[in-house]
């Protein structure tokens, strides 16, 4: 018998949901749509990761875009994706989602001959099988022959070396044939038929889960209890019934005479603002213990907790908690009844789900855009010349680079449109400014609404948002900064972005070992988590020790401090590389004019080749790369860069 290094291997639906964001229209009207991946056991498979559970997903996807961002997201959930096949002949699932009002959530499946459907027994890999202790079933793939055969396969293989099957019941009538192509939201149509194909299953799966109408159609009466009693008859597994708000409760042996005579999970009081998905947060929950073998009251809690999280966002898989939110959340409460609206929950939910980033971070900038047009204008060069020195600059940077993780350059929109291109197909890390240059008060340089503007703008890319701002600023002008740094963040939080805050305040007062470890109290009081900061170089450790102490205490889950350059020479850079190894917060640089300022104004005078300048700004970034890599070795080592 192999290992078993897997928990649960989930079999069945994949697909890439698009929910509707404007709450309260109908879907006739909706003008935009989030992104998610769905299906009842891919859901499943991303919760119980999240959770702590080492789980798989047996599937199909479409050899498209869609199909491989599905595969893509599983691998960045923790996911083992050994058990998704690419079908080269059928698109990858859709379902089209809304939330109408607090009773209506209108859905289309678009399954037609899709790739998931077409899962079959030659997809269900006994080696697989073999790795893991569960694995769960969904009562939609019993709807088609072939689907039941992989299922079916799957179960006997896994009961062969000592494992658990687990089923949800995950009744979807337009899924049998039983409701019109629109009526995707129906839950419940009585079906003989439907009830058969359930009860010759159930006698081979040791953990039964639905909600009371699901266990109406598996035990074929609408009288719950009776319902259960007839499934008891022909299984001896654990049943859980769904009860929505009153949470749960589950029955091992014996039903008694009373629902509420079985083991009771009870709910959690939040604001119902989607019920879609709640289903499949609840049986990740619920699994986490179970594979575990906690006590079944421990079980109800997380899945009652982990279906709260899902009733009170929008989205499926990407709303379900991590463990550690949800161990937060178990521990604290909420103060809120809608958790969407809790700033701790949602940003322990962030950054605990967002994607994982290679550090050190190690970038050339060339974000600059007034910076530039003074070059320019001092030799006499067009301003319509900076676009193409920027694409100079990714590929300086694409050279040092050589295809390894963490090295990245900051560019703007205004003239490096192409060049941000040039970045997402090398690989780069990007981080791409939002503030009005050299503006103080901070102002954006987009006018008019951020959060619009910044939609169009790829997820891969960071938000950064430079602030002139020092503690002897009057407190109007304090206040007025803070409000629009909230601002920005608020913004990206909503939109899934990174934002990266730059903080100088060496240009308006004077830069002591207090000041900037300050600034950072200050704005955290206010509110502000970003994911990074970019912050001036300085000769001090101890200045550097005290912005660590204060990112350690304010948001141990910041990503990490970036240094900046602002055009210093590079021996005083490298000084500030050096005295940053007194924390572990400082995780790498962005320096900018220092490596490309000589060689802009010798290529936008026509005294060197594109060749020349590139290998110019390859060979200053180098520098930098090798300076920052011995100041590291020099960390590991225990002594001085």
């Amino acid at each position: 018998m192999r290992e078993q290094d897997l928990d649960i291997v989930a079999i069945g639906r994949s697909s890439v949901d698009l929910y509707g964001q404007q709450i309260g229209g109908r879907l006739e009207d909706m003008a935009s749509f989030s992104k998610a991946v769905g299906g009842c056991p891919a859901n499943i498979s991303i919760g119980t990761s999240r959770l702590g559970l080492k789980s798989a997903l047996i599937t199909r996807v479409g050899d498209e875009h869609f199909g491989r961002f599905i595969t893509e997201q599983l691998q960045r959930e923790g996911v083992c994706t050994d058990g998704v096949k690419v079908d080269p002949e059928r698109f990858t699932a859709l379902a089209i989602l809304g939330v109408r009002d607090r009773e209506n959530f209108p859905l289309l499946f678009y399954r037609t001959d899709c790739a998931d459907g077409a899962l079959d027994e030659d997809d269900i890999d006994p080696a697989l099988i073999a790795r893991t202790k569960a694995i769960v079933v969904s009562g939609t793939h019993f709807s088609r022959p072939h689907s039941a055969k992989a299922q079916r396969k799957a179960m006997k293989l896994v009961h062969a070396h000592g494992g658990k099957v687990a089923i949800d019941v995950d009744y979807r009538p337009n899924l049998w044939g039983l409701a019109g192509i629109g009526d995707g939201e129906s839950r419940y149509v009585r079906s003989d038929n439907v009830t058969r194909h359930l009860m010759e299953i159930l006698p081979e799966c040791d953990l039964i889960v639905g909600t009371e109408e699901e266990l109406h159609i598996a035990g074929g009466s609408e009288d719950t209890l009776e319902a259960i009693r007839a499934i008891r008859k022909v299984s001896k597994g654990t049943i859980v019934c769904k009860r929505g708000p009153m949470g749960c409760v589950v029955f091992e042996g014996e039903i008694p005479d009373s629902l509420d005579d079985g083991i009771s999970g009870p709910g959690f009081p939040v604001e119902v603002y989607n019920t879609l998905g709640a289903g499949d947060a609840f049986m990740s929950g619920f699994l986490r213990g179970w594979v575990r073998g906690e006590p079944i009251a421990e079980c109800c809690r997380f899945a009652n907790a982990c279906g709260a999280f899902a009733v009170s966002r929008l989205l499926c898989s990407s709303e379900i908690p991590t463990w550690e939110e949800l161990t937060w959340f178990l521990e604290h409460g909420s103060t809120q009844r809608a958790l969407r609206r809790d700033r701790e929950l949602n940003h322990l939910h962030w950054v605990t789900t967002r994607r994982a980033q290679a550090t050190p971070i190690m970038a050339l900038a060339c974000d600059h855009r007034l910076q530039l047009e003074e070059i320019a204008s001092a030799v006499g060069a067009s301003f319509d010349r900076i676009p193409a020195f920027k694409k100079l600059a990714i590929e300086a940077a694409r050279t040092v680079a050589r295809g390894r993780p963490g090295f990245g350059v900051f560019m703007d929109g205004r003239y490096g449109q192409d060049a941000l291109f040039e970045a997402s197909h090398a690989g780069l890390w990007i981080a791409r400014p939002i503030e009005k240059t050299g503006s103080r008060p901070l102002d954006f340089e987009c006018g008019g609404s951020l959060g619009a503007h910044l939609v169009e703008w790829p997820g891969e890319q960071v938000i950064k948002c430079l602030c002139f701002y020092h503690p002897d600023d009057s407190e109007e002008l304090k206040l007025r900064q803070e409000r629009e740094l909230i601002r920005a963040q608020d913004a990206c939080r909503k939109l899934g972005k990174e934002i990266l805050i730059e903080i100088i305040a060496g240009k308006n007062g004077t830069l002591t070992a207090d000041t900037v470890s300050s600034i950072l109290s200050r704005l955290y009081d206010k509110g502000l988590r970003p994911d990074w900061w970019k912050l001036e170089g300085q000769r001090d450790p101890e200045a550097w020790k005290k912005i660590g102490a204060v990112i350690e205490a304010r948001d141990p889950h910041c990503r990490g401090v970036v240094i900046l350059g602002l055009d210093a020479p590079a021996e005083e850079l490298m000084d500030a590389f050096r005295a940053s190894a007194a924390t572990p917060w400082v995780k790498g640089f962005a320096i900018g004019r220092t490596i490309f300022a000589q060689p802009a104004r010798d290529w936008l005078a026509g005294k060197t080749t594109d060749a020349q300048a590139v290998a110019e700004m390859a060979k200053r970034f180098e520098a930098f790369v090798e300076a920052w890599q011995a100041r590291d070795r020099a960390v590991l080592a225990g002594t001085s860069a």
